[in-house]
């Protein structure tokens, strides 16, 4: 594995379960393949658990880890080419990005989708600029369109969790307040249609997701109907893809907040989350308290994805 953006990176499914057990029941077995090595872990958006667990990830494989908020305590980036800088912008991403990559091993980057431009997010411009110039391996902590980190750890925890062979997995979209990125969505999509579970995608009409991700998955309109029989419960906001109102939010229908009643539906599903989440939009507390709630153990996970992955990358180098 060379770089890690998306679910097409890894050799195969049935591959990366192998490699999460082996990371999780023994964790500091590989310090020598990160001895002398630096991953630098790049954030132009917000984190917690990305970041922390990234970290943990690196240390647990004897890796120097260094952290860089693009925004605080670094010089404004310009991302377009071309441009007069006579703004608040003092550096181009073209000669911070081979700089960067001079210091590092492996590079991590955290590029939110901006909603200014569909074709620069679905293009995914930032993170392709990283791969293109830094000359080092690009790991995806969420860009533009996947968060591939969280739906490895998601499917980690679906296999840790789930109780028959093929269990009924349902992605729900929920109300939130602010117009959020399709990415954990659509990553999630993109792993759920890998493996061979029941997948299905519920939400609002109007807030259908790319269907190169979607791949052919049930979607159900019906969000009850969805629910019945589930063994998971994936509840995300997203906003709209669809042009013209890519970005936009076109309804905060209390409705499509997971509580008990909806719950009681499922085959005593599962739920989960990728945190940080809205209490009482997108879940209620009853719920996100319940002992079927497993947001906690699905979020330690990502340390074990992100630590299959630097593996993978290490044996690369």
């Amino acid at each position: 594995m060379r770089n890690f953006t998306s679910v097409n990176d890894i050799e195969s499914i049935k591959r990366a379960i192998e490699n999460a057990k082996y990371v999780k029941e023994n964790p500091f077995a590989d310090q020598h393949l990160g001895k002398n090595k630096t991953i630098m872990l790049i954030f132009f958006n917000s984190s917690l658990r990305t970041r922390l667990s990234t970290q943990k990830a690196a240390l647990n494989l004897g890796m120097n880890a260094i952290v860089l908020d693009i925004n605080q305590g670094a010089w404004k980036l310009e991302t377009e080419r071309g441009v007069i800088m006579d703004g608040d912008k003092s550096e181009h991403i073209l000669e911070a990005i081979p700089v960067i990559g001079s210091y590092c091993d492996i590079i991590g980057v955290r590029s939110f989708a901006k909603f200014e431009k569909k074709s620069d997010d679905y293009e995914e411009v930032i993170i392709n600029q990283f791969i293109k110039y830094s000359g080092r391996p690009v790991i995806s902590l969420e860009s533009a369109t996947v968060h591939p980190l969280q739906s490895y750890a998601d499917l980690i925890t679906i296999e840790e969790y789930k109780k028959c062979e093929k269990p009924k997995v349902v992605l729900t979209w929920a109300p939130h307040p602010k117009s959020l990125p399709q990415a954990v969505a659509n990553s999630f999509s993109e792993w759920m249609n890998r493996t061979d579970y029941e997948f299905v995608i519920t939400h609002p009409k109007g807030y259908e997701l790319d269907e190169k991700f979607v791949q052919g998955a049930r979607v159900e309109y019906d969000q009850e109907k969805a629910f019945e029989g589930a063994d998971f419960i994936y509840a995300k906001n997203w906003s709209v893809y669809q042009d013209p109102n890519y970005g936009k939010i076109l309804c905060n229908d209390p409705d499509w907040t997971v509580d008990s009643r909806k719950m009681s539906l499922t085959n005593n599903a599962y739920f989960m989350h990728c945190l940080p989440v809205r209490r009482n939009m997108i879940v209620t507390d009853e719920v996100i308290e319940s002992q079927q709630s497993i947001v906690i153990p699905e979020a330690a996970n990502r340390v074990v994805s992100a630590q299959a992955v630097i593996k993978e990358i290490l044996l690369g180098l």
